[in-house]
């Protein structure tokens, strides 16, 4: 079985991963304790091992290929250990032991994902954190993964997973690898000649695709140009080392659709609008002022898989770029300006502007990924302020061990040059927001994240 080539914006990822700015998304779940007996942190440890290592894909790793010099692709591990992967934490301050984590690199050699039990205070909820490298998965895949470990996912074994040999006693890491995927050396994909008619009948799609990231290009280029970009927070939003914080808010989600309601637009038009007006509550409680250019948000935007695409089961993601009206004073004023931001973005698509930077992956050959990715990990910060980004999340009843998961808060990665990243998620009728923020310029995170609950109070009451 050939090995299967990640696609060219996982490579990116790939490439644009660092020790100070590991690219790796994650979340956290909490649960609440059974009341009939205590909180085994090794034991869960040692269930959720059991359960990675049914999944076929967090036993791969990403190895460099011949073919297409400069190219990555998923081969197996054949040292694999899930143990090497999950551990079990005992901290008084849950969010604390989570910022360290997430600030840590993980091991370029072995599958990109590591699991946490976070045991706190012993009548505190205990929590999971799943750290996954964005080349792995993007956040559908994510909750996929982390479905698997739960009891839920635990019923329902992935398809492919069939495929996989019986489990056999351990006897060291080699046993845990079925036998067809310990194949030595390295697999090289066939490589038929194209049909000629086929190449022609491909060339208005590919000079269409040139157009595309010649228009993107020109986009990015004039955003990163723009005056009033990366200052527009102030002196404080300059970021410094790999130190991070990590602060969450929960938001009712009827709360958000009676703002809606009345206020027309999507949930996510509210949600930005609550971050914009955070965002001012906090500069404010700062002593900055919020008057001028506001903060630009990336806001990544799924797009569907092409079929044929090499590493087709990768990310397929673009984004739009939203000025956030951090200067507007009126609460329902801000709440217009975001959804009028975003119906232009919706109006272009997410194949055109400045946000979809990402798309230009596709054009770049696998060897200028290596070359290119310091410049673009560096030059991030004139595109963009702010992450800002939604993950679906499966609305059923989960557990872990019988224990009830009470809230999930994602976490997205901090790029360089960046200060802030926002990641939203629903369940249980609530939206919970995950703040993973640089401990230099946003010291005070949890401020912010508080801020959150009263730009939602303030929309409530504009509303009436």
């Amino acid at each position: 079985m050939a090995d299967e080539h990640l696609s060219p914006l996982d490579l990116a990822f790939w490439n644009l991963d660092s020790p100070g700015h590991p690219m790796h998304l994650g979340a956290v779940a909490v649960f609440d304790r059974d009341p009939e007996r205590p909180v085994d942190a090794d034991g869960l440890a040692a269930l959720l091992t059991a359960r990675a290592e049914a999944v076929p894909r967090m036993r791969q790793r990403v190895k460099d290929v011949w073919y297409g010099v400069g190219g990555a692709a998923w081969a197996a591990d054949e040292h694999f250990d899930a143990r090497h992967h999950v551990h079990a934490v005992r901290r008084t301050d849950a969010w604390a032991a989570v910022a360290e984590l997430m600030a840590r690199p993980m091991d370029r050699h072995r599958p990109p994902w590591e699991v946490y039990v976070i045991e706190g205070a012993p009548d505190a909820p205990f929590r999971i954190l799943v750290k996954l490298h964005h080349a792995l998965a993007d956040g559908l895949r994510a909750v996929e993964f982390g479905a698997a470990l739960l009891d839920q996912g635990a019923r329902m074994p992935a398809p492919s997973a069939q495929a996989s040999a019986p489990a056999a006693p351990r006897k060291g890491a080699e046993a845990a690898v079925p036998a067809q995927v310990r194949a030595p050396g390295l697999h090289l994909p066939a490589l038929p000649l194209p049909d000629p008619r086929q190449v022609v009948a491909s060339l208005p799609d590919r000079v269409r695709e040139a157009g595309r990231a010649l228009g993107i290009g020109s986009a990015v280029l004039r955003a990163s140009l723009d005056p009033g970009g990366p200052a527009a927070l102030g002196a404080a939003w300059t970021p410094g080392g790999a130190e991070r914080r990590f602060a969450t808010a929960s938001l009712d989600v009827d709360d958000l659709h009676r703002v809606r309601k009345t206020s027309g637009g999507t949930v996510n038009d509210v949600v930005m609008a609550v971050v914009a007006g955070a965002l001012r509550r906090w500069m404010e409680a700062r002593g900055d002022d919020p008057a001028g250019p506001g903060p630009r948000a990336l806001i990544p935007v799924a797009r569907r898989r092409r079929r044929g695409v090499r590493g087709g089961r990768g990310n397929r993601i673009s984004g739009y770029l939203l000025r956030l009206p951090v200067g507007e004073p009126d609460p329902l004023a801000r709440l217009r300006d975001v959804r009028a931001g975003m119906d232009r973005n919706k109006d272009a698509g997410p194949d055109t502007g400045p946000g979809a930077v990402a798309l230009l992956a596709d054009s770049v050959p696998p060897l200028a990924h290596r070359f290119a990715a310091p410049l673009l990990a560096a030059s991030a910060r004139l595109l963009f302020d702010v992450l800002v980004t939604n993950v679906p999340m499966l609305d059923v009843p989960l557990t872990l061990d019988g224990c009830r998961m009470t809230e999930l808060y994602p976490i997205a990665p901090l790029a360089r040059g960046q200060s802030l990243a926002v990641a939203c998620s629903t369940y249980r009728r609530r939206v919970h927001i995950g703040l993973l923020a640089d401990a230099e310029s946003l010291p005070d995170a949890d401020t912010l994240a508080a801020a959150l609950h009263g730009a939602l109070a303030e929309l409530l009451d504009a509303c009436g």
